[in-house]
């Protein structure tokens, strides 16, 4: 199946276990990777697992099935980039990954795998030996952040390992999402995590019009990218002038505060809300550019990016940054690879893995933008993505208002196909978002999973903190820059 494409329920599921990792493990000696692995309950007390593999140069994906009673053989131990995946099924469902070397709740959801729900109520990984010593950070911390525990296992000031405890925004989301689609569903979608507005509001429409056979309007889809892309300098811009702020250098930190107000003031000024919301709707859009706003588009959008380009510039200019970035943080593009990992975090490893790219949908069919990659996966490397995206970013963005093209922005939306299965990504400004939706016989959703870029990412920066000294985390953890709210749906 592709990006977007629904497929009849059932077509994909295996008879044995046996036959579904053998599969599994097939796909990925081929190149595949893992977007989600997810259950549902069936018939019986059966679970219903269900793996999607992206074959990133193929632009396929491959979803596959396997009911489960209460047991199975871990997938973790051969492919490592499951772990969190496994976690998560055995506390929402109780299904044991027999061999799991690490098995406890990521969310404490509910209390089939511990008996305490509490968020961090539960054990940690403890290193032995003479001077090892434990520093607990969160989940409150100083400043305006989500909450987050950070558990480091330290010898003096070095790092041996990093345990990260999540699950303080666990707000039940997906459960909500069951019965839909209904007037509450796209206000779920367009909070799941507020910075990514766009991100995932465009990955449920694309969902909702794939099983409608709905085709949106190209100016829709246009308008749709060019939203996208705004999120992403935003985003992008705020982070670089954090970057800045975390080794102290402050005239790139006071520009980009600033700057990424300006670029949130522009997506204000094309749908009236800061964040995006209102702007993407199943079957196109609400607001449209006409040619004035588009003008002053343009006008805004280039003196804004002259004045980011200064800032940035700055920055990477002064050797005392770029000292303090490079080889700080660093992961190999094996490891990133093995934890199968997305977004910048992944191109900062020199990866080249972007939705828009390998899984094109809407206006990235036609016009697409380069992936940016770097090689040394250190903090630098992030930073220096970041930086390229953006400039990739605008010159888009100019190049679709310079030929945006006429026609309607919405166009209504059929009832959905009955039970199907739907996979829909979208590269949002943190790395790739991926809805899974099904349907029942009546054509509403009956399972939805959601898998927020920082899923996958989280693992990266506990390893990434592996040998680092304990001063080294809020640079290295800015530079990952994850959503707790996007992991605790």
């Amino acid at each position: 199946m592709y990006n977007g494409q629904p497929q009849q329920l059932g077509g994909e599921a295996f008879a044995s276990f046996r036959e579904f990792r053998d599969r599994v493990l097939q796909g990925i000696r081929q190149g595949a990777r893992v977007v989600s692995f997810w259950g549902y309950p069936a018939h019986d007390g059966m679970v219903i697992l269900v793996m999607t593999l992206a074959y990133d140069k193929e632009g396929y994906l491959e979803t596959l099935s396997i009911e489960i009673k209460d047991s199975y053989e871990s997938l973790t131990p051969r492919i490592a980039q499951v772990h969190w995946f496994e976690r998560e099924i055995f506390e929402k469902w109780g299904v044991r990954p027999e061999g799991h070397p690490w098995l406890k709740p990521i969310r404490f959801e509910n209390t089939h795998s511990n008996s305490q729900s509490l968020p961090s109520v539960t054990d940690f990984m403890r290193i032995e030996g003479e001077e090892i010593h434990e520093v607990a950070v969160g989940p409150v911390h100083a400043g305006i952040i989500e909450p987050g525990h950070f558990r480091f296992q330290c010898h003096g000031e070095q790092v041996f390992h990093l345990e990260i405890s999540l699950g303080y925004q666990y707000r039940g989301v997906e459960k909500a999402l069951i019965g839909g689609p209904d007037k509450r569903t796209i206000h779920y979608m367009e909070t799941l995590c507020g910075d990514t507005t766009i991100g995932h509001s465009l990955a449920y429409a694309q969902a909702i019009e794939g099983l409608a056979d709905c085709n949106v309007p190209l100016r829709a889809s246009v308008l749709r990218s060019i939203m996208l892309e705004l999120e992403r300098l935003a985003n992008h811009t705020g982070d670089l002038g954090a970057l800045a702020q975390d080794v102290g250098y402050l005239p790139t930190s006071s520009y980009c505060g600033r700057l990424r107000g300006d670029f949130l003031n522009l997506t204000a000024l094309i749908c009236g809300n800061r964040f995006g919301r209102n702007m993407v709707r199943p079957g196109g859009v609400l607001f449209d550019i006409d040619d004035a706003m588009r003008k002053e588009v343009i006008k805004r959008l280039t003196n804004i990016f002259s004045d980011v380009r200064n800032a940035v510039s700055l920055m990477l200019d002064s050797a005392m940054v770029v000292d303090r970035f490079d080889e700080t943080g660093a992961l190999t593009k094996e490891t990133a690879l093995e934890l199968g990992l997305v977004g910048v975090a992944a191109r900062a490893c020199g990866i080249d893995r972007d939705a828009r790219f390998d899984f094109p949908s809407g206006a990235f069919k036609f016009s697409q933008i380069p992936v940016s990659t770097y090689s040394s996966g250190d903090v630098f490397a992030r930073a220096f993505v970041r930086w390229l995206e953006l400039q990739r970013s605008v010159e888009f963005i100019l190049g679709q208002l310079d030929a945006l093209p006429d026609g309607p922005i919405t166009v209504n939306v059929a009832s959905l196909k009955n039970e199907h299965i739907i996979i829909s990504l979208t590269e949002g400004w943190r790395g790739e978002i991926c809805h899974s939706v099904i349907t029942d016989k009546d054509g509403k959703i009956s399972h939805y999973k959601i898998v927020d870029p920082s899923f996958h990412n989280w693992i990266g920066l506990a390893v990434a903190l592996r040998g680092e000294e304990i001063s080294d985390f809020p640079l290295c953890n800015k530079s990952f820059n994850l959503s707790y709210c996007g992991h605790d749906l």
